[in-house]
C-alpha cells in the first residue's frame, strides 16, 4: 500500500479565462479503486483496445461510477516497455454536479508502468513536469494525483500504485477562452503563436524532451506528436505539450532520443525551436528565470517523491538555469542549435 506523507500542497494556478473542473481545481492527491477486469486488460494491450465494463470508486468522499474501461497510448502499451499499460476511463453516465468527477466524459489515466518501486518515481517525476508548466501558463494541461487500487471483478486486489489523470483538452481550451485547432497533420513553423511556441520549445529544453512536435503529427491522426492547438477568435494557433515521459528529466529506462537528433542520450539537452522565434525565446527565458523559485519548490511538494529522486530533478533543473542565466548564455548554449 502506498501512505501520503504530510505534505503542504501547491495550490493550482489561476486561469486566466474560465473555471476549472472540481477534479482539477486542487493538486491534493485522491485515491480511488478500480475494479473490473484490469490483469486481462494489460494482457492484450498491446493488440486489444476495447472498452470493458468496470467501476471506479473514490474513497473520500465516497462515490461510485460505472465506466468503460481500456487500453490506450502507443509506446507504452505497444512497444513492449510496459508490463502494465496507461488506461482511459469513460463514464457510462455523467457523474451529478456534486461529483469530484462533473464535467468528466473521457479521461486518460497515467499509469505505472511496471510494478518496482523505480517506475513509481518514474511516474511521480512525469507528473510533476506537469506542475512545472502549470507554473509557467495557464495554457496548459492540468493533471491530478491519485493512489489506485487495482481489483479483479470477484473484489480481489491486484495491486496498489500511483497514477495521475490528465485534463481533458475541451476542458484545457475552455479555460483559456479557446477551442483546439484542427488543422490536418503538418503546418508550418510560421503559422504558430510565436510567443507560445518560442515558450514550448524552451519548456521541452528545461526538462530535456525531444519526443514532440508543435508541427506535425502521425499522419491521419492530425497535428501535433504529444501536443496540441488551441486558437481563439481567428488567433494563430498555440501549441500546449503533454506527455514527459521521455524526457531527460523523467529519466525512464526506456527512453531514447529520436533518430536523427545527435544528443548521447535524453539526459543531454538541446533546443529544437524555432530560429524565427529566438526574440520570443529570450522573453520566455527571463519569464523562467523569474519563476525560478516556483519552479523548483514543485519537487517539494509532490507525495511520494524520495529525496534522491528530489535531488536529482533539482540537478537537472540547475543545469538548465545556468544555461539560460543570461540572454547571451540563452544566445550561446541554447539557440545556437535553432531549427530553421
Amino acid at each position: 500500500m502506498i501512505a501520503f506523507a504530510a505534505v503542504a500542497i501547491m495550490p493550482a494556478v489561476a486561469s486566466a479565462q474560465g473555471s476549472v473542473t472540481p477534479l482539477f481545481a486542487t493538486d491534493a492527491p485522491i485515491r480511488i479503486r478500480i475494479q473490473g477486469p484490469v490483469n486481462s486488460i494489460g494482457r492484450k494491450a498491446a493488440r486489444d483496445v476495447t472498452p470493458q465494463a468496470a467501476t471506479l470508486t473514490l474513497a473520500t468522499p465516497s462515490e461510485t461510477h460505472s465506466i468503460q474501461l481500456s487500453a490506450r497510448g502507443l509506446s507504452r502499451r505497444t512497444g513492449g516497455i510496459c508490463d502494465f499499460p496507461p488506461l482511459r476511463v469513460q463514464f457510462a453516465q455523467p457523474p451529478a454536479a456534486t461529483s469530484l468527477f462533473a464535467g468528466q466524459k473521457r479521461l486518460k489515466l497515467v499509469t505505472h508502468c511496471k510494478n518496482p518501486a523505480g517506475f513509481q518515481q518514474h511516474l511521480l517525476t512525469e507528473y510533476s513536469a506537469y506542475l512545472l508548466y502549470n507554473q509557467i501558463t495557464p495554457l496548459s494541461y492540468k493533471a491530478r494525483l491519485a493512489t489506485v487500487e487495482y481489483a479483479e471483478p470477484d473484489g480481489k486486489v491486484s495491486t496498489t500504485r500511483w497514477g495521475f489523470f490528465i485534463e481533458d483538452t475541451d476542458d484545457v481550451g475552455k479555460r483559456n477562452g479557446a477551442k483546439e485547432a484542427r488543422l490536418g497533420d503538418r503546418i508550418l513553423a510560421s503559422q504558430l503563436d510565436p510567443a507560445t511556441a518560442a515558450r514550448v520549445a524552451l519548456f521541452q529544453y528545461m526538462i530535456g524532451n525531444l519526443d514532440w512536435s508543435m508541427r506535425a503529427g502521425p499522419q491521419g491522426e492530425g497535428c501535433c506528436h504529444n501536443s496540441r492547438l488551441f486558437s481563439a477568435a481567428g488567433s494563430p494557433p498555440k501549441p500546449t505539450p503533454y506527455d514527459f515521459d521521455y524526457s531527460g528529466l523523467v529519466d525512464a529506462p526506456y527512453a531514447m532520443p529520436p533518430e536523427g537528433v545527435k544528443v548521447r542520450n535524453v539526459r543531454q539537452r538541446i533546443y529544437r525551436g524555432y530560429c524565427i522565434h529566438n526574440n520570443q525565446a529570450l522573453a520566455a527565458a527571463a519569464d523562467m528565470r523569474a519563476k525560478r523559485g516556483a519552479l523548483e519548490s514543485v519537487f517539494g511538494q509532490v507525495p511520494g517523491m524520495d529525496g534522491r529522486t528530489r535531488q536529482k530533478a533539482l540537478a537537472f533543473l540547475a543545469g538548465f538555469f545556468a544555461d539560460i542565466a543570461t540572454d547571451e548564455s540563452v544566445r550561446t548554449k541554447v539557440l545556437k542549435d535553432c531549427i530553421g
